[in-house]
């Protein structure tokens, strides 16, 4: 199964928008989306979660992918507008002290570049 994500530029980042579910269905399409862009040379991605309800660890799996791609290439990936039950699980499972977490893709995230 596919997932819909939306692209968007702000300053120097690309923005990534994944909508509705990223779970174990349709995790190695977004996999495959945000690999490209980063082979494609972007060093600085934005996961803004405002239009996704749910992630699976699967899901999770990818960004954790993704974080470990940009800091080889010196890059970062910083994860903004989460939904409360989302970030909860974030907090839980340690991923908001690996992944830099702001409330809006415009807010500083500690320790991003």
């Amino acid at each position: 199964m596919n997932i819909e994500v939306a692209e968007e530029r702000t300053d120097d980042a690309l923005v990534l928008l994944p909508v509705g579910r990223l779970d174990s269905s349709n995790a190695r399409a977004f996999e495959s989306i945000v690999m490209e862009r980063i082979g494609g040379g972007e060093r600085r991605l934005i996961v803004d979660f405002s239009r996704l309800d749910f992630i699976s660890s699967a899901g999770m799996r990818v960004l954790l992918i993704a974080a470990k791609a940009l800091k080889t290439a010196d890059g970062s990936l910083v994860l903004c507008a989460m939904k409360n039950h989302i970030q909860e699980v974030f907090r839980i499972s340690g991923f908001d002290r690996i992944i830099p977490i702001t409330e809006s893709r415009e807010a500083p995230a500690n320790g991003s570049a």
